[in-house]
């Protein structure tokens, strides 16, 4: 078996406006691998937001890609796939955690059916919900935008 220095570390997300929210989400990942610990972060296809949130994304998968690759604890970004597999990115990551978000509960339930049904050895973290100083989730921060251009506010 290959060894390798310190954990590798998946997380994922759509990650559409970025809010302090996603920052310390991924800041924390990154400390659950432990010291040298590598993380990789999935950010969502376009196509997948439209399927699972049933609407276009705000930010294109590209803008979104880069915009991860640019955060402090992020060692590598990569999209994911079309369709959307669990078993692509396993296989080119090779991930020892798996970390989800607090409300990625679907996605995390389906991900240990899988984990379990190919008897894989990779450890699954689940992360509670990180506020901040205004808006904490993307939810929050579209409802907020609309509030505030809804008073004529402009640009």
């Amino acid at each position: 078996m290959e060894e390798r220095a310190g954990k590798r570390v998946l997380a994922s997300g759509a990650f559409e406006l970025l809010h302090p929210g996603h920052v310390r989400f991924l800041a924390e990942a990154k400390r659950v691998g432990g010291e040298g610990s590598r993380l990789i972060v999935v950010v969502a296809r376009d196509e997948t937001i439209k399927r699972r949130k049933g609407r276009e994304p705000i930010l294109g998968e590209e803008a979104r890609r880069e915009i991860i690759s640019m955060l402090k604890p992020v060692d590598e970004v990569i999209l994911g796939h079309v369709p959307f597999s669990f078993e692509r990115v396993i296989e080119e990551v090779k991930p020892d955690i798996v970390v989800f978000g607090y409300d990625q509960e679907d996605l995390m339930r389906e991900f240990m059916r899988f984990i379990e049904s190919r008897g894989l050895n990779v450890k699954v973290v689940k992360l509670g919900k990180f506020s901040s100083h205004g808006p904490s989730s993307t939810s929050e921060l579209i409802r907020r935008a609309a509030e505030i251009m809804g008073k004529g506010s402009s640009c």
